[in-house]
């Protein structure tokens, strides 16, 4: 038979067992296994590329916003230079170089910029007026070269006598042909003194051709006898400022706020020779008074297109002539102010053409004269024209606009045509 083991000897063994694996315990426990440091080092360093991932990120979204934020000075800065359209107090631009590329912004984005565009920016618009432009930019000078053509025609026919019955008239008929052909050679030029404030001058030299077509009273046919007048002088000098008002952020329209003022440095129509009848007998090329305007102008981009809009209201100084015209002592006069609206748009075709369409409306008010003690006054005028134009962008420094007026009422112009040739130092 087998002995038994003894009890004393199996509880000494149980107790060395114990003390061997309290002792070893601690060391078991302070040291972490190889794949625990592992893994520790595995997150570590993909929160690292995470890290590096988001500053990326970030720097990519920081360098959109300054190319935006670029790419809208730029735009500013070609509207101020070309001028959105021709006529004093009237304006958007062309590219500041031939490489760069063309852009309409007028606002940074609303949303996120971390996203590529998705349709390209629309080029510039200048041949919208050129009293409609934003301003040239700080330091930069503008030469402004233009010739203008107007043409002005009056049939008049007047009836002075009796009708006994329709088609049976008593009485003398008299008829008038007038023509009157405008040319104006101007040079102006632009100077942004900062980038919200600009300055200008224009000095026009005007040529002047009327054909006269009046019944000759004193014979017994009164056939009319035609007589042509011709004069070129210069005409009135104009000096303007424009003040931006805002800078058509967050959806706004660009505002400008215009000021001109005239002297009356041309030929004033009172002081041509006349007749003993009060029929002058040369040519004005000035209005002969101190006029101001005031206006506020409104851009408001919209690819590929711009809307333009604007206010004026001139007025006139009233001055004493105290001069003797066909037997009649005239005293001070007082010319009519006018108020007038200007609406429109421009249209870019490609990054270097663009046309615009639009309508201006003037009303004159009626002109004060004192003859012989009494005032008199004469009747208010209306002057509607619709606005036709286009623009060309020779190179980075040359543009040609082209605009064209067509009088839709009775007293404006037949028509009125405007080259310019603007150039940016």
């Amino acid at each position: 038979m087998r002995a038994r083991p003894r009890p004393k000897a199996l509880l000494l063994a149980a107790a060395a067992m114990a003390a061997a694996l309290a002792a070893g315990a601690p060391a078991l426990a302070a040291q972490p296994s190889d794949a625990a440091l592992a893994r520790i080092e595995a997150r570590l360093a993909e929160q690292s590329k995470r890290l590096a991932e988001q500053d990326a990120r970030l720097q990519a979204q920081q360098a959109k916003i300054e190319a935006l934020e670029a790419e809208r000075e730029a735009f500013l800065a070609e509207a101020r230079g070309a001028g959105l359209g021709a006529a004093p107090m009237r304006g958007v631009r062309t590219l500041a170089a031939a490489e760069q590329p063309p852009t309409a912004v007028t606002e940074l984005p609303a949303g996120p910029v971390g996203q590529a565009p998705q349709t390209a920016p629309a080029p510039p618009v200048t041949a919208i007026p050129s009293a409609m432009n934003v301003l040239s930019p700080k330091g930069q000078l503008i030469l402004d070269p233009s010739l203008e053509y107007v043409r002005t025609s009056n049939n008049r026919l007047v009836f002075r006598g009796v009708e006994i019955v329709a088609g049976v008239q008593l009485g003398l008929i008299e008829a008038s042909d007038v023509a009157r052909d405008t040319a104006v050679a101007t040079l102006a030029a632009r100077y942004g003194l900062t980038d919200r404030l600009e300055v200008e001058a224009r000095v026009p030299y005007v040529y002047r051709h009327d054909r006269l077509d009046i019944p000759a009273r004193a014979t017994p046919e009164f056939d009319p006898i035609p007589q042509e007048l011709r004069e070129d002088a210069l005409g009135d000098i104009e000096v303007a400022a424009r003040y931006q008002l805002n800078t058509g952020r967050g959806g706004w329209p660009i505002f400008v706020a215009n000021t001109r003022v005239k002297p009356p440095t041309g030929i004033s129509p009172y002081d041509v020779p006349f007749d003993d009848a009060g029929v002058a007998l040369d040519l004005a090329t000035g209005s002969g008074f101190w006029s101001l305007e005031s206006g506020l102008t409104m851009i408001y981009p919209s690819e590929p297109a711009i809307i333009f809009g604007g206010l004026t209201y001139l007025h006139n100084f009233a001055d004493d002539v105290n001069k003797e015209i066909g037997g009649a002592q005239v005293g001070r006069v007082d010319p009519g102010d006018s108020i007038g609206a200007q609406v429109g748009f421009g249209l870019s075709l490609n990054p270097r053409f663009s046309v615009s369409l639009g309508y201006s409306h003037n009303y004159i008010f009626p002109t004060e004269t004192e003859i012989n003690g009494e005032n008199e006054k004469s009747r208010p005028l209306v002057v509607g024209s619709m606005l036709m134009g286009w623009s060309f962008r020779l190179n980075e420094r040359i543009t040609l606009n082209n605009s064209f007026e067509f009088g839709v009422t009775s007293e404006a112009p037949d028509m009125r045509v405007v080259l310019r040739v603007p150039y940016r130092f």
